[in-house]
């Protein structure tokens, strides 16, 4: 069992920045595959980003106004915690971020243990 808990999130202008973090309960922090995904209101919870506990590799969205190139995921596993630094922010970044371990079935990335989930609020 692991527990994740999210903090960070809040309320930003357009264009600002915010950084998440979430910190994991549990010895074996840096065993897991990382990740994000937002919820959006009316929307589907969808993939963010994912950090690969084995290569420190990252992945990125690839959907239309993607969040490659404004978002990075990065992680410290002395401090158990996953963070996602979010610049640029847009108002269609509004959503409530959620924070979970991952595992990868073909091209996707499946979220295990989630987080509580935070608010993002971007203005415009």
């Amino acid at each position: 069992q692991v527990q994740l808990v999210e903090s960070g999130g809040g309320w930003v202008q357009a264009g600002g920045s915010l950084r998440l973090s979430c910190t994991a309960s549990g010895r074996t922090f840096s065993r897991y595959n990382m990740g994000w995904f937002r919820q959006a209101p009316g929307k589907e919870r969808e993939f963010v980003a994912a950090i690969s506990w084995s290569t420190g590799m990252t992945y990125y969205a690839d959907y239309a106004d993607s969040v490659k190139g404004r978002y990075t995921i990065s992680r410290d596993n002395a401090k158990n915690t996953v963070y996602l630094q979010m610049n640029s922010l847009k108002p269609e970044d509004t959503a409530v971020y959620y924070c979970a371990t991952l595992h990868k079935e073909g091209s996707s990335w499946l979220g295990d243990y989630w987080g509580q989930g935070t608010q993002v609020t971007v203005s415009s």
